[in-house]
Formats: C-alpha cells, sequence, structure tokens
C-alpha cells in the first residue's frame, strides 16, 4: 500500500506537477504574484515532502518475519481473535504498527487503545480499553501467526 502510495507519487504525481510548472512558464501565465503559482508550489511542496516521508519510513523499516510473531501472548504482528463481552461479538485483529493500521481490515495500531490493551496478555485473559463510546471488554480466545 505505501509502496504503491510511493510509486504514484515520484511516477505519475511529480512529473505532472514539473510539466504544469514548466508549461506554464513557458506561456508566460505565472507571474511573480499570481496565486496559481503558489498553489502548484504548495502542491510540489506537499507531494516532496511525503516522497520524502514515505522514503524515510522504508529505510528505518523493519521486516517482521513470521517466527518472530508470538502466538503465546498477542504482539506486533499477531492475530487475535476477541469477543467483545459487551455485545457478545467474535471477531479477528491484527496487531501492526501505527503506519499500516487500517481498522476497516481489522488491521489495528499498536499504539491504539484496543492495541494497547491487548498488546502483552494471552490467550483466555480479558482486557478493557477506554474508548470516545466508553470502556470497551474483550476476552481473547486465540492468538496466531
Amino acid at each position: 500500500m505505501l509502496h504503491a502510495e510511493l510509486e504514484q507519487l515520484t511516477q505519475v504525481k511529480r512529473p505532472e506537477i514539473a510539466d504544469r510548472i514548466r508549461e506554464s512558464q513557458q506561456h508566460g501565465e505565472f507571474s511573480e504574484d499570481n496565486s496559481e503559482l503558489d498553489e502548484v508550489k504548495f502542491e510540489q511542496a506537499m507531494v516532496e515532502s511525503r516522497i520524502a516521508e514515505l522514503k524515510g519510513i522504508f529505510g528505518s523499516a523493519q521486516v517482521l518475519e513470521p517466527d518472530s510473531i508470538p502466538t503465546d501472548y498477542v504482539g506486533l504482528g499477531s492475530f487475535a481473535t476477541v469477543r467483545d463481552l459487551d455485545f457478545d461479538d467474535e471477531f479477528k485483529v491484527r496487531i501492526v504498527a501505527s503506519i499500516e493500521a487500517d481498522p476497516e481490515k481489522d488491521l489495528i495500531s499498536n499504539e491504539s487503545p484496543m492495541g494497547l490493551a491487548l498488546i502483552g496478555h494471552k490467550k483466555d485473559e480479558k482486557v478493557s480499553f477506554q474508548t470516545p463510546d466508553g470502556t470497551k471488554h474483550y476476552r481473547i480466545l486465540s492468538i496466531e501467526r
């Protein structure tokens, strides 16, 4: 997902912006006080900032080897099947780094209230954590890689 974003920014968006600036300057459309030029330059700065951010992430990222993912307790990379004790609802989540989090896909950040509550706990343990909707109560049913 992040690799695709970096490729889109470097291969598509960056050249598009450069072309817009170059074409407009060749046609004399931009003057020094032109707000359109300011807007394009701002967009260029945002794209370059995001490219630098993504390259920094990839430069310091560590690949999580499957054998290093714990199954005797919830840790980074673990799949945890939990039961919501308040609604008797069962579901599976994966604990991931915050940059990979996507709650709609049940990828829960290790820094989120739920992630923090689950990490370090074992099968059959109960965990509770605060959300804007109140306190949530879960039981860990299983832990997998």
